[in-house]
């Protein structure tokens, strides 16, 4: 798949590893759909970047939404090459507290909803818009790119849920690339390590340090770039299908 004159479609792509791959579309000839809550910086981020791109104000656990967003993207931009799944949610609980609080239940069914659910619901979207795309290099019509986490392989204390959604998504993505081979989509996952992303932006110099320390090489935190170049790099390779990758350096999570 061509980069240039392609169209994406990035949930969560306001911030973070999102913008970071609605940029690279941009900046490399393509177009973009931008999915993200209301509140987010969206609208900003759809002002900088031009025509190229677009901001439907998307809430990815309604499902009436889901499907508005993606009539408006069908009407403005005409089909979908690309769809990244990178809004997700995550909040530390442990089974039983030492206090004795059970796990909220409310919680554990909000982060598997968006990490999960919600991922499937816009894949299925996006799917039923590539099958009606003209069939490019190798009969392809389209790419989705799921977004999991090392935590999925190795889930830490109080990531019970996190880890279990996002080891969901590990697992479906065989299943999912099996599904819609017959329409010549492909679909990847990529597991990212500790990324230097907004949900680290209010943590100390000391536990920023600690965490970087995790890689074995480079040491740094990932960048929402090197995120972005991967899935580039997925676009133009059709042998990429039914396959994890992951993003970390080399990082193997503790325990805790």
């Amino acid at each position: 798949m061509e980069i240039s004159n392609s169209v994406g479609v990035v949930t969560g792509g306001a911030s973070g590893l999102g913008a970071g791959v609605v940029r690279m579309l941009i900046e490399r000839g393509g177009r973009a759909a931008i999915l993200d809550l209301d509140r987010s910086p969206g609208s900003e981020l759809a002002a900088e970047l031009g025509d190229a791109a677009l901001f439907i104000p998307t809430d990815i656990t309604d499902p009436e939404q889901v499907e508005s967003a993606f009539g408006q993207l069908a009407e403005r931009f005409g089909r979908v090459d690309l769809c990244v799944n990178s809004a997700g949610t995550g909040e530390g609980h442990r089974v039983v507290a030492k206090d004795g609080t059970l796990f909220p239940l409310d919680a554990y069914k909000r982060i598997v909803n968006l990490n999960l659910v919600a991922l499937f619901d816009v894949s299925r979207r996006a799917a039923e818009l590539m099958t009606r795309n003209e069939p490019g290099a190798d009969d392809e019509r389209g790419l989705i790119v799921n977004v999991a986490s090392i935590a999925g392989y190795e889930g830490q204390v109080g990531q019970a849920a996190y880890a279990g959604s996002k080891g969901a998504v590990i697992a479906s993505t065989l299943p999912l690339a099996r599904d819609l081979a017959q329409w010549g989509i492909r679909v990847m996952t990529i597991a990212p390590g500790i990324m230097d992303t907004a949900m680290l932006s209010g943590v100390s110099d000391k536990l920023r340090t600690a965490v970087t320390d995790l890689s074995l090489f480079p040491r740094r935190l990932g960048r929402p770039s090197d995120f972005a170049s991967l899935v580039g790099q997925f676009m133009e390779n059709t042998m990429l299908n039914g396959e994890v990758v992951r993003l970390d350096a080399g990082t193997r999570l503790p325990s805790r």
